[in-house]
């Protein structure tokens, strides 16, 4: 069972410092974060809504991949469906490799001769997120190793800024995975369900 729709919608917001990929790089070519407020009764388990999230992709975008796969593949370039496919099963979130997991954020991404990008997605408590209630954060840096990597995302990123909020946006119309209370062991919350 889902949480109810939150009609808020994806804002724009400075990265979040306590986040661990705000520093990860030097220098960085392109960084951005999105965030939005979760409905009460919201997962508090940021795996569990970066999978949810990821697991519900537009078709639109999934036209763009392909786009961009095709184009991107003679210069040798990692594809959509060679991502997907790499690694163990549960290693991925999407196409985006899982380089850590901890009780606030999963760090996903993917290195590769271009450039070299890391996604968070955070779940901030109420607190944390003055905002009065929690928030879900999809944060994105990028370090370009070339000229190729400075031109791809200087051509992609109207389009990456347009595709992380439609991911988030679509998200909060379907309902944020419940959170699940009870677990009699331990008294604390057990990862919350996802349709």
């Amino acid at each position: 069972m889902n949480a109810p729709m939150c009609r808020d919608r994806p804002r724009a917001i400075s990265l979040p410092p306590e986040s661990r990929i705000a520093a990860i790089y030097a220098r960085v070519n392109l960084a951005d974060a999105y965030a939005i407020r979760l409905p009460p009764g919201s997962a508090r388990n940021p795996e569990l809504l970066a999978r949810f999230v990821f697991a519900h992709q537009p078709r639109w975008i999934s036209f763009l991949m392909r786009i961009r796969s095709a184009l991107v593949a003679p210069f040798g370039l990692k594809t959509g469906s060679g991502l997907r496919s790499a690694g163990p099963e549960g290693s991925r979130i999407g196409i985006f490799k899982v380089y850590e997991v901890n009780a606030v954020e999963v760090i996903m991404g993917e290195d590769d001769k271009h450039l070299d990008f890391r996604v968070s997605a955070l779940y901030q408590p109420p607190l944390q997120a003055s905002a009065g209630r929690s928030r879900f954060v999809l944060s994105t840096v990028v370090r370009c190793h070339n000229r190729l990597g400075r031109c791809y995302i200087g051509l992609i990123a109207p389009f990456h800024r347009l595709i992380v909020r439609s991911y988030v946006r679509r998200a909060a119309r379907m309902g944020w995975p419940r959170e699940v209370k009870g677990d009699p062991a331990t008294g604390r919350s057990v990862a919350g369900e996802m349709r």
